[in-house]
């Protein structure tokens, strides 16, 4: 189980920093295994993909399930779309994998567990009124998705995504009533 930690680290680690076209082996060294431990525990790329994905989900998942049962809604869903925005930035291996016909059904799984998560993190939310009452998690979703598009390799690239995600965030709160 140790190698197999390790291949998933490895490989989720050379696919957001170069891609999924990357070579097995190139995930085999950065590992510190040979090509015969990533086959024995992932017996084809794609397999490997998956995996590494999967887990990758299931981490975001189970993180926005903790914020799901913080004390404070407010802080919890601008923690949650942070995150959102943090690790979707610049990671194009994330879109090529969800993108990818083969794989498209292997998320399925953790593609409804997130909404639902993120829908009861916008609901409580919205019952404190941090967050306007008619935004939707499609919309959500979808400026979450255009913040993470940021170019992320130059030197502005992390304080601009947070200045932009500053600004969703202040379109996303209630209007303040006129004093």
């Amino acid at each position: 189980m140790r190698n197999r930690s390790r291949v998933l680290a490895a490989a989720e680690q050379v696919f957001v920093a170069r891609g999924t076209t990357v070579s097995t082996e190139e995930v085999a060294r950065a590992a510190g295994v040979g090509i015969g431990t990533v086959f024995r525990h992932f017996p084809t790329k794609a397999a490997l993909i998956e995996a590494v994905f999967r887990e990758r989900l299931r981490r975001f998942a189970e993180e926005a399930e903790q914020l799901a049962e913080s004390d404070d809604p407010g802080t919890a869903i601008w923690t949650f779309l942070t995150r959102i925005a943090e690790v979707a930035a610049g990671k194009q291996a994330w879109a090529d994998a969800f993108s990818a016909a083969e794989l498209h059904d292997a998320f399925t799984p953790a593609r409804e567990q997130l909404p639902r998560t993120l829908g009861a993190l916008l609901e409580r939310a919205q019952a404190v009124d941090v967050i306007r009452r008619d935004v939707t998690v499609p919309e959500l979703t979808a400026l979450m998705l255009a913040v993470s598009r940021v170019p992320d390799q130059s030197a502005e690239g992390a304080p601009l995504r947070a200045r932009v995600l500053t600004i969703v965030f202040d379109g996303l709160r209630p209007p303040r009533p006129a004093s």
